[in-house]
């Protein structure tokens, strides 16, 4: 396939996230929006009038079989990932799969195998491995400003949407896991987590997860749809400064404090060996761009040249492991589970 040819994609699902993954193909010159899937006959209806050009079906083989694409972007309900994805990379076509990947580490396996073999592109919607500010957070930690990152923490909170079937976990944490993943670099050796069910019997709407890793790095995700602020919000600690990124801010989503503790000087005394050291707060221009965009811009990327995306199968996968394991400890009472760390 030349870089310069167009992608031609097909889309299945026009619900919820559907509208706003249509939307950046439409207009992103490197594909070439063909055909889209729906069951619902009123899904569709919504997409012709918005994109009368574009094919559209019920039928998923059709879809697959009928319009020459090179790649699908699958935005269906998470429980249908995996059935949709074998189909489409069993006709040899790349794949991209909204978060999270499957329901199940074994299903996520089988589509990274399948794809391997195949030689296609597997490609997950991780969105926030694409925000401007989560990357620049990457890049400094990297720069060693920050030191060694000691622990970090994650509160993704509101009031609703309460579900009824995924409990608030893999509703909600799915981004905040993948942050985590990404920002470190490697993979949980064990996960414990604690969680309640005050709305729906037996569906978490309130979860505290823990997660540490082989670096002696630890990371608590909390989440919950029954809280009265909305909240988006990851703290940093590191050895030499702590970094706090709030993306319910506007503009100054980032903010670095030179704090932390160290050997005595002239500043204030903790205990007999040890200070506080109170530096500056900084608030770095980071320029935004939208994450959704960029993501897609990089799938049709790697379906052009065949590189491995960013959020490729394995990081899907891996993503999934945690999910997994949050649920398997909570149901053995917060018990500590391990974790496979490779892939």
């Amino acid at each position: 396939m030349s870089a310069t040819k167009p992608i031609r994609v097909g889309v299945v699902g026009f619900g919820y996230w559907g509208p706003n993954l249509v939307r950046n193909l439409d207009r992103l010159g490197d594909a070439e929006l063909v055909a889209a899937c729906d069951l619902s006959e009123a899904n569709l209806g919504k997409m012709k009038a918005l994109y009368p050009y574009i094919e559209t079906t019920t039928d998923l083989a059709s879809l697959l079989a009928d319009h020459d694409l090179d790649a699908v972007v699958v935005a269906t309900s998470a429980p249908s990932h995996f059935a949709i994805a074998q189909q489409v990379i069993a006709a040899g076509l790349h794949c991209y799969v909204e978060k999270p990947l499957t329901l199940k580490s074994s299903e996520a396996e089988t589509l990274v195998r399948m794809a391997d073999e195949a030689g296609v592109v597997l490609f997950v919607g991780h969105l926030m491995e694409y925000h401007s500010a989560v990357n620049w957070i990457r890049d400094y930690i990297a720069s060693g400003e920050l030191g060694d990152v000691l622990y970090l923490y994650a509160q993704r909170l509101n009031l609703g949407k309460v579900r009824t079937e995924e409990n608030a976990f893999w509703s909600l944490a799915p981004h905040d896991v993948s942050i985590v993943l990404y920002l470190l670099g490697e993979a949980p050796d064990s996960v414990s987590a604690t969680g309640a069910a005050y709305v729906n019997e037996g569906v978490q709407d309130t979860v505290f997860a823990n997660l540490h890793f082989p670096s002696g790095k630890i990371a608590n995700i909390h989440v919950s749809w029954l809280d009265p602020h909305k909240v988006r919000k990851f703290t940093i600690v590191g050895t030499k400064k702590m970094l706090v990124f709030d993306d319910m801010e506007a503009t100054e989503k980032i903010w670095i404090y030179d704090k932390g503790v160290g050997a005595p000087t002239d500043a204030m005394s903790f205990g007999e060996d040890l200070t506080l050291r109170f530096g500056e707060i900084v608030a770095p221009f980071v320029p935004m761009k939208e994450p959704l965009s960029i993501e897609v811009q990089h799938f049709l990327d790697c379906c052009a040249t065949g590189a491995t995306p960013r959020s490729d199968g394995r990081d899907g996968l891996r993503v999934v492991r945690v999910l997994e394991a949050v649920g398997e400890s909570m149901a053995a009472g917060g018990a500590p589970v391990g974790t496979v760390v490779e892939v």
